[in-house]
């Protein structure tokens, strides 16, 4: 056995289902191994595309997604990818070739310190440096990928090591593990601060958008009656239809969901860190902060909680509404009035049927097409805002959109991505111009897999968040906008179908089409973002001082 088969057994070991990437002259033994697995090589057009698929596999899953990309320029085109995974907690394993370390007729040609380069930004970086070391290094990999916080790591294959004669190695099984729960003394703590509260609030971030996690919280609001807000990346945790739900924190400050934020006197904070942008801004003796995560809370000059709960989320906010029974004292009319201000500002912008259309009415008309468990893929840019504040999410991980390293470039594959773990959900991919330009190559990706997938490309000629800053700081309008292809045409010359949108009223009997259908299909959408000034930075401060 060579080491290269040793290397995908050790995968096939681990439950890998997929290889995204692109291969080259040092990893072709490993792509020779791979030809002869049940593993599914997903062959992309850029290494980052690869990155983000696989990232967007760990995350949807729980388990590492895998990518592949050879030495030099193929593993720097991984650096944006693992950047994402590791500030967005995806686990994943990024798995690139290198040139013969025992010696190389080819000198320093193609060569980088891959290693080294991808140390910052991952849990792991190592070089695999005998085939008798690979099943140590891919159970390690794989576990502190998954270990809380999940992220990135990196391992690196030699071609002559890839090569190498290893005998009859074989994988190494994962041991049997729990999560640690959290000690009893913080939980009671916790409760009693909670009983102790008067204007409690529940606020949801990203490390709680798993399964279990979800469940005790729904669980937990139903039962305490206790009012929440949202991250960006804990959308849909809990049900954002239901009565308790006050908003998300997509805006940096005095939004709706701020403004009950300021009302509370305790925030029992559920899964947020300090990678995702704060959704609240901590002042010393203003209010009490309970942290309940995985892992301890990372301070800093806006968060400083006063109580941490550390351990397995689900079980912790299990424990807690055990021993916690809803309070007389408890007043929520703040939430009532947060809820009402919001509804009466959002409504006359979702119906408002202008075109080029409102985001806030593209938001409306998305949710209406979109099934409870449908996906939304979301690439970087303003309009990702308005989804954030506007798209009641119903269920976990049905809404991706990225906030913690927000890269552009991420939609289409994280979408091709979230087709492939569940084939039979509606998957839209929601991008900006710019953000699809930047990997629309891999719409060829999606028609060779024969995916059903809507990439829905919101046309406004610009970099529109960055302009939308550049207006609002005062500066003149410059350096943002281009010119695009025809996009109809664009995607009908990789095989895919192609719409253009020209009335408000025609978007969505167009996606019900499309889904009809089936295949990828590509809808052109003119946007206009004229309004993001007034209505972000202007109307909703005012709007949202009524609460209080």
């Amino acid at each position: 056995m060579k080491a290269s088969d040793l290397f995908v057994a050790c995968l096939e070991s681990e439950g890998v289902e997929y290889v995204f990437g692109v291969p080259g002259e040092e990893n072709i033994d490993f792509l020779d191994s791979l030809s002869r697995s049940r593993i599914k090589f997903v062959l992309t057009r850029h290494e980052q595309s690869a990155g983000f698929m696989a990232s967007t596999y760990g995350r949807l899953t729980g388990k590492t997604g895998v990518c592949l990309s050879t030495l030099g320029p193929g593993a720097t085109n991984l650096v944006t990818a693992g950047a994402y995974a590791q500030l967005g907690a995806m686990p994943l394993l990024m798995i690139t070739g290198q040139k013969p370390i025992n010696s190389s007729k080819q000198g320093q040609f193609q060569i980088i310190d891959v290693v080294d380069m991808m140390a910052p930004i991952t849990k792991r970086a190592k070089q695999v440096v005998s085939g008798s070391a690979i099943p140590s290094l891919v159970r390690n990999a794989f576990s502190l990928a998954e270990e809380e916080r999940p992220g990135a790591v990196h391992l690196e294959l030699p071609e002559d090591v890839a090569r190498e004669e290893v005998g009859e190695g074989k994988p190494i099984k994962a041991s049997a593990r729990r999560r640690p729960v959290a000690e009893e003394k913080s939980i009671l703590q916790a409760c009693e601060l909670l009983r102790s509260s008067r204007r409690p609030i529940l606020l949801v971030g990203a490390g709680a958008n798993r399964k279990r996690t979800s469940k005790m919280l729904r669980a937990f609001a139903e039962k305490q009656g206790i009012p929440f807000v949202t991250t960006q990346m804990g959308k849909g945790v809990i049900d954002e239809r239901s009565e308790l739900f006050l908003g998300n924190a997509a805006l940096s400050d005095n939004d709706f969901p701020h403004r009950a934020l300021a009302c509370s006197d305790l925030i029992l904070n559920v899964g947020h860190d300090v990678v995702e942008k704060p959704p609240f801004f901590m002042n010393s003796g203003e209010r009490t902060v309970i942290h309940v995560n995985f892992v301890p809370a990372e301070t800093d000059p806006v968060y400083f909680p006063q109580a941490e709960v550390i351990g397995d989320i689900a079980n912790s906010v299990w424990q807690i509404n055990e021993r916690l029974e809803p309070q007389s004292h408890w007043d929520f009319d703040f939430a009532l009035r947060t809820r009402e201000a919001a509804r009466r500002y959002r409504e006359p912008l979702e119906a408002d049927d202008r075109f080029p259309m409102l985001p806030q009415r593209l938001v409306a008309l998305l949710r209406e097409a979109m099934p409870h468990d449908g996906v939304l893929a979301l690439d970087n840019g303003v309009y990702k805002l308005w989804f954030a504040r506007d798209y009641p999410a119903v269920m976990p991980n049905t809404v991706l959109l990225d906030n913690a390293l927000a890269s552009m470039g991420a939609g289409l594959p994280s979408a091709i991505a979230a087709k492939l773990v569940d084939p039979g959900k509606k998957v839209v991919a929601v991008c900006g111009d710019g953000g699809f330009m930047m990997n629309s190559q891999d719409l060829e990706t999606a028609v060779r897999l024969e995916l059903d997938l809507v990439v829905l490309i919101l046309n406004d000629s610009a970099y529109g968040m960055i302009r939308w800053k550049q207006e609002d700081m005062g500066f003149k309008d410059f350096g943002l906008t281009f010119g695009n292809p025809d996009f109809v045409s664009y995607a009908e010359s990789y095989g895919a179908k192609g719409h253009r949108i020209e009335a408000s009223e025609d978007l969505l009997p167009r996606l019900e089409r499309c889904f009809e259908e089936g295949g990828v299909h590509v809808v052109d959408l003119p946007v206009d973002y004229s309004l993001n000034v007034k209505t972000l930075f202007e109307e909703i401060p005012e709007a949202s001082r009524e609460v209080g």
